[in-house]
């Protein structure tokens, strides 16, 4: 069997609609299929794909009053489980590096908080979040990669605070940070 890439990613959100504004209008993914599921047991899950190039989807799903679904959760995934955002990201590709650099000035005219152009030795990116809270990247190959760079060896230095570990808070699932606010308000 030969690969082929990937068919969809299958992610979760709170607020549809904040989440197909951002991928639809503003990073300009079409929806192409979207659906209403109504679940027997009571509630119901909307359910929306983006084509993000090359017959590739991403799509989200919202549930509201599924029996065993929570009503809130962190969607970000990365920070409810307690790791930097990178650990958990999704790369679209950019083309080439002046598309890169085109991609990231429209994101800044949309308002998105959007880092400067990385340089990975291999490619180049930018990183910024989706309303979930998501960590995105849109990258770009700036050489072919080869047997070296297949092989696991040391390459470069990083410190915690680019990882986002600076800042404690930011890594504290989103559950226990409200359990915290509701134990200390009373006594504040």
């Amino acid at each position: 069997m030969s690969h082929k890439g990937f068919s969809h990613l299958g992610l979760s959100t709170l607020d549809l609609d904040k989440t197909r504004d951002f991928y639809e209008n503003v990073l300009g993914f079409k929806p192409v299929r979207c659906d209403i599921i109504k679940v027997k047991e009571g509630g119901r899950i909307r359910h929306i794909f983006f084509d993000t190039g090359r017959d590739q989807l991403i799509a989200f799903m919202e549930a509201r009053g599924v029996p065993g679904i929570p009503a809130q959760y962190d969607a970000g995934i990365a920070r409810g489980l307690g790791v930097p955002s990178a650990f958990y990201h999704l790369a679209f590709e950019a083309g080439s590096e002046a598309a890169l650099e085109e991609k990231r000035n429209e994101l800044i005219a949309r308002g998105v908080d959007v880092t400067e152009v990385v340089d990975h030795d291999w490619a180049k990116s930018v990183y910024f979040k989706d309303p979930n809270g998501l960590q995105l990247e849109y990258c770009c190959f700036t050489r072919n990669l080869n047997a070296n760079d297949a092989r696991m060896q040391d390459r470069f230095e990083m410190s915690v605070r680019r990882l986002g570990l600076d800042d404690p808070e930011a890594l504290r699932p989103a559950e226990s940070a409200d359990i915290d606010v509701l134990v200390k308000a009373p006594g504040a």
